[in-house]
Order: C-alpha cells, then sequence, then structure tokens
C-alpha cells in the first residue's frame, strides 16, 4: 500500500479529530446530565479516550501510523521510526484537528443554553487540563502536574514503541493495548489534570476557552501540557530503543 504524504497528514487531522472528540466531547456532552455523578463521567470519559483511541488506530494507523499526538509523534522520530522531514507536518496536522474538533463541541453545547453556560464556565473552559493557580478548577501543584505527566506519558508511549515493534507477532492487537493504556491513563489521571499525555489534545480547548473572560487559565497553563508529554515521549523513547538493542 503506497500512501502519499497529503493522505498521512489527512489521517492524522481526522485521528486527532476523533480522538479530541471521543475525550473532550463526552467531558462536555456529559456535564448538568441528571443521575450522572462524578465517578460515572471518569469512567465515561476514560471509555470514550480508550475505546476511542483504539477504533481510531484501526481505522487510520495503515495511512500514518495512528499518532493523533504530538508526543507520539517525536516519540516515534526519537526512536527512529518516523522521518524527521515528516514530525513537523505530523504536529501541525493534530494541532488543527484539535481545534476543529473543540470548535465542532463548541458548536454542539452552544445549542444547549444550559450545558454552554457550564461548558465555557471558569472551572470548566471546554475540558481543558490545568494545575492548582490562576483561577483553573485544580487542586494540585505544577510540580506534581509536570511528574505526573512525565510519568503518565512515558507508560502510554512506551506501549505504543514496544507494542508496535516490527517483529511483533500480535501487532494486530496492539490498538487495543494501547487504547486499555490511555483508558487507564484517564481513570488515574482525570481527577489530578484532567490527563493530557497529549499536548494537541490540551492545546485545542485552551486556544479556544481563551476568548472567554475569566477562562485564560487555561492556555497560561498549557506550556506544561506540551514540555511534560514530550519529555515522557523522548524518555519512552531512549528505553526502547535501548531493550530493542539488548534484544537484538
Amino acid at each position: 500500500m503506497t500512501v502519499s504524504a497529503a493522505q498521512r497528514y489527512v489521517a492524522e487531522f481526522l485521528g486527532t479529530f476523533g480522538l479530541v472528540m471521543s475525550i473532550v466531547g463526552v467531558a462536555v456532552f456529559s456535564l448538568n446530565i441528571p443521575g450522572v455523578d462524578a465517578t460515572t463521567r471518569v469512567l465515561m470519559i476514560a471509555s470514550g479516550a480508550g475505546f476511542g483511541l483504539a477504533a481510531l488506530i484501526y481505522a487510520l494507523g495503515d495511512v500514518s501510523g495512528g499518532h493523533f499526538n504530538p508526543a507520539v509523534t517525536i516519540g516515534m522520530w526519537v526512536a527512529g521510526r518516523l522521518r524527521a522531514r515528516d514530525v513537523v507536518p505530523y504536529i501541525l496536522s493534530q494541532v488543527a484537528g484539535a481545534i476543529v474538533s473543540i470548535a465542532t463541541i463548541g458548536g454542539v453545547a452552544y445549542g444547549r443554553s444550559a450545558l454552554w453556560g457550564s461548558a465555557t464556565g471558569k472551572s470548566v473552559a471546554l475540558g481543558s487540563n490545568g494545575y492548582s493557580g490562576g483561577g483553573a478548577p485544580y487542586t494540585v501543584a505544577w510540580s506534581s502536574v509536570l511528574l505526573f505527566e512525565v510519568v503518565l506519558t512515558f507508560l502510554f508511549v512506551g506501549v505504543i514503541l514496544m507494542a508496535t515493534r516490527p517483529e511483533r507477532s500480535a501487532k494486530n492487537l496492539a490498538p487495543l493495548g494501547i487504547g486499555l493504556t490511555l483508558l487507564m491513563a484517564h481513570i488515574t489521571g482525570i481527577p489530578i489534570d484532567g490527563t493530557s499525555v497529549n499536548p494537541a489534545r490540551s492545546f485545542g480547548p485552551a486556544l479556544l476557552s481563551a476568548f472567554w473572560p475569566g477562562d485564560r487559565w487555561a492556555i497560561s497553563q498549557d506550556w506544561i501540557f506540551w514540555v511534560a508529554p514530550i519529555v515522557g515521549a523522548v524518555l519512552a523513547a531512549a528505553v526502547d530503543r535501548f531493550l530493542a538493542e539488548r534484544s537484538a
């Protein structure tokens, strides 16, 4: 199967669009639903993230590799599995997909006044990630969030790299394992910072919510959701290369 560069970039755009919809869409659309408590919402969001990612990798993985995440793209590049010339176009496609997805979610939420008020309120900001301070609803300090996101992304990207090695005999099951890892990350991390492990997923809502007064805390805190996932991805790629060399 011959795939052009344009096809790979469109696949990354579409995959990130769908992934953000399956995470932030669930988070926003489940607000203020009678009978849906906090625990149920966490499970709903985590399930949307995990199973949504697995489905999207099955659908688009053969086209672009199914990254849908700048941290994964950087991890793949450091691991020697992606050409340097594809890194920036992949990331731009992913960020564009996230922004369009958040704009779509906002458009749908706008049609329900009670939901729109909650989604764009100071405590939610369209599902933005964050840490304590600056008006954010989170209570965990930035240093703890930084460490948490590094570790979670390290585990997530590590699973991706190891499960998709060319020599693996069960590569067809890799999307399921990757999706379940993201599900685990969300169950663990939603109470901490909303769970990122994906700079594009964090940047989309932070950017759009900045247009509402009182919600600019998200864009001011977004730096941490670029730095931490990238550090975690680079560490995962280094470990993957080390283990591959030892097992060769």
